[in-house]
């Protein structure tokens, strides 16, 4: 039986409210928000009360772990109820705040389980991997929505990509810890600035997932450094465009016919909704794909906020459902020519 911790509340709150930040938040948010902010704000600057996931790897399979779930009172995501929900894909959620420990990496060893915010699953579930497709993560340290891609499907070729050093080694590790050696035939590594993958590799892939550099709202708040969480905001205004720029660069990475999902684990309005809203005014052929069907499916597990968009969904996080922050937008490349 495993040894269950409570949320690492102590730790956690441990660390101070970065006052820059959440002011900084407190004026654009109750805006962009309205009443649903104070609710958002209360679980965000409140560890104890967050929730975390736990995703099983179908490469190892924790039948163990699976029963003390269920002991524990751990539903699955969607219960089922999801259409084309991958039933390779086993992901577990508790109503109440806690986690299971970590497993620590060794080399040689398969991981059972990676802990995560649910809410990340979503874009990876709004792509709709299929056997045998060739699907791009554009941003994908440190590796989690990588994995839950394999956890869906067998692609025919998964190219993960990152950019930051650091953060590359950190996916190499995650895809070592998670995925068996046979399997890692299909998959390729690089760490190639995303705006240039467009060109690099023009119309390859079926599926792209650009899960975007953000203003990370959860761990911004807590950032130790004030001076550092300044320069972070005062550099936040560029994100919309390196977002967008990376957009159009995995557009290009895009077969006509294929299917393109953005996300980011902010609330702003900027670099949500404004990106996917310049994509669709400024791609004549790029089309938005109504995604809605989701947010009524999942309202048992997520609360989700409006966007105004049918391709757009925005899950803030919400007491008993502390999911989130997370943007999901579902695109689909036609196969007219587009503006650039």
């Amino acid at each position: 039986m495993l040894t269950w911790l409570k949320a690492k509340s102590e730790g956690k709150l441990a660390k101070q409210i970065c006052k820059v930040v959440l002011d900084h938040f407190e004026k654009q948010y109750s805006k962009e928000l309205g009443d649903a902010w104070n609710t958002v704000r209360e679980i965000l600057t409140s560890p104890s009360c967050w929730q975390y996931a736990v995703l099983l790897n179908r490469f190892n399979y924790p039948f163990e772990l699976e029963k003390d779930l269920h002991l524990k009172g751990y539903h699955t995501l969607f219960q089922g109820s999801l259409p084309n929900y991958p039933k390779s894909m086993k992901c577990y959620l508790s109503r109440t705040p806690g986690r299971i420990p970590s497993e620590r990496h060794q080399i040689g060893n398969l991981k059972k389980y990676y802990l995560l915010n649910a809410a990340s699953l979503l874009p990876v579930l709004a792509l709709e991997l299929r056997d045998g497709e060739k699907v791009l993560d554009l941003c994908a340290a440190p590796g989690g929505k990588s994995i839950a891609l394999l956890q869906c499907a067998c692609p025919g070729y998964l190219h993960c990509n990152e950019y930051d050093s650091l953060r590359l080694m950190w996916l190499r590790q995650t895809l070592e810890s998670f995925i068996p050696q046979p399997l890692t035939n299909v998959i390729k590594v690089s760490e190639l600035d995303g705006r240039k993958m467009g060109d690099a590799q023009p119309e390859m892939f079926d599926k792209v997932l650009v899960d975007a550099p953000c203003s990370n709202d959860r761990s911004w708040l807590f950032s130790s450094d004030s001076q550092k969480a300044s320069c972070r905001i005062s550099q936040r205004r560029n994100l919309p465009l390196l977002q967008i720029e990376l957009l159009r660069s995995a557009i290009k990475a895009l077969r006509p016919g294929g299917i393109l999902v953005y996300s980011t684990c902010t609330l702003s309005k900027a670099e949500n909704q404004d990106v996917i809203s310049e994509i669709l005014n400024s791609h004549s052929n790029i089309m938005p794909v109504d995604i809605k069907g989701i947010a009524r499916t999942c309202s048992h597990d997520f609360t989700f906020a409006p966007t105004g968009q049918e391709c757009g969904l925005l899950v803030i996080p919400d007491k008993g459902k502390a999911w989130g922050p997370m943007y999901v937008a579902k695109l689909k490349k036609s196969w007219s020519t587009g503006k650039w």
